[in-house]
C-alpha cells in the first residue's frame, strides 16, 4: 500500500509504503539487529523480548542527520520522567556499527536498534519512505500487551515529533 502526502520534506512530497497503524492496533512482530559492545556481537531483537514492559520506539530517518540526533538525544534527556516499567527503542535504517558508534560518542543509554535486515519493518509500521529508502519519522508507544497504545507519524521530516504527548501515553500504558 503506497501513501503519497502524507510525508514531506519542504516542498518535497514523499511516499511511504505501508499502512498506518493505529490505536489498539497489535503491534506487529519485528526482528531487528544491535551491535552488544560487551562481546562486541550483532544480536537480534522481536517483539516478544520486551512483552511486560511499555515501549516507546523513537523511529528516525537516521542518526548522520543532525534532526535525528536531537530527537534521540530528547528522548534519551526524558527517560528520567517515564515509569520504571517503561522503555525505549531508537530505530534507524544504520548499521548497528555505526549506531553503536554515536551511541557511545553522544551518551545515549537506551538501545539503538537497526532496520536494515529489511523493509519489512517500515513497510509493516506504516513509515517506509519509497523516495529515501529509510524510516519515516515518528513515534509509538507500545502497552505491555504488544499493542498499540499511541501513534504519531511526523509528517514533516524536518520538524520534531510530540514528546509531550508521547511521555504522556507512556505513563497512562503503565498506568493500566
Amino acid at each position: 500500500m503506497e501513501r503519497i502526502g502524507e510525508a514531506f520534506a519542504g516542498t518535497e512530497l514523499l511516499t511511504i509504503m505501508g499502512r498506518q497503524l493505529h490505536t489498539v492496533d497489535p503491534a506487529p512482530d519485528f526482528r531487528l539487529d544491535y551491535l552488544d559492545l560487551a562481546d562486541q556481537a550483532v544480536h537480534t531483537v522481536g517483539l516478544a523480548d520486551s512483552t511486560g514492559l511499555v515501549r516507546l520506539l523513537n523511529v528516525v530517518n537516521s542518526l548522520e542527520r543532525p534532526l535525528c540526533q536531537r530527537v534521540t538525544q530528547q528522548w534519551e534527556a526524558l527517560c528520567v520522567v517515564l515509569p520504571p516499567d517503561a522503555c525505549i527503542y531508537t530505530v534507524s535504517m544504520d548499521s548497528p556499527q555505526m549506531q553503536a558508534r554515536w551511541q557511545d560518542t553522544a551518551g545515549v543509554l537506551h538501545q539503538l536498534l537497526c532496520a536494515r535486515r529489511s523493509v519489512q519493518f517500515g513497510q509493516d509500521y506504516g513509515e517506509w519512505l519509497k523516495e529515501w529508502l529509510v524510516l519515516q519519522r515518528s513515534v509509538f508507544v507500545l502497552d505491555r500487551n504488544d499493542h498499540i497504545f499511541y501513534a504519531e507519524y511526523v509528517a514533516d521530516q524536518l520538524h520534531e515529533p510530540d514528546y509531550a504527548a508521547a511521555v504522556l501515553a507512556v505513563q497512562q500504558a503503565a498506568a493500566q
